[in-house]
């Protein structure tokens, strides 16, 4: 009995890989278990008082959205030009013109 023990002590496999094994699941779980924490503490600070959610929801969102399609439905959407805008390099308000006087030349 006690030779097979020490056997399993002298082995590489028992010795080192064993061990590492169970390093790496269990690390897995522990770090779930950290992450999950993590994330519950931001749900709670991100949670707003029920009645102030529920005013900034009713009231806000009809009205910005009504608002936005009245904006867009007097715009004529058919006659629009992709124009690039300039690279962190050129310009701003330089290219912007070259690429007005670029878009009125070519009407």
């Amino acid at each position: 009995m006690w030779n097979q023990v020490r056997k399993l002590q002298k082995n590489r496999t028992v010795r080192y890989g064993i061990p590492m094994l169970l390093l790496i699941v269990g690390g897995s779980f522990g770090l779930r278990e950290f992450t999950q924490i993590r994330y519950d503490a931001q749900k709670i600070r991100k949670k707003l008082d029920p009645a102030l959610e529920a005013r900034v929801n009713s009231q806000k969102q009809s009205v910005i959205l009504e608002e936005e399609y009245e904006k867009l439905k007097d715009l004529k959407l058919e006659g629009w030009k992709n124009i690039r805008g300039p690279r962190p390099w050129e310009d701003s308000k330089e290219y912007q013109e070259q690429q007005r006087a670029r878009f009125n030349k070519g009407t």
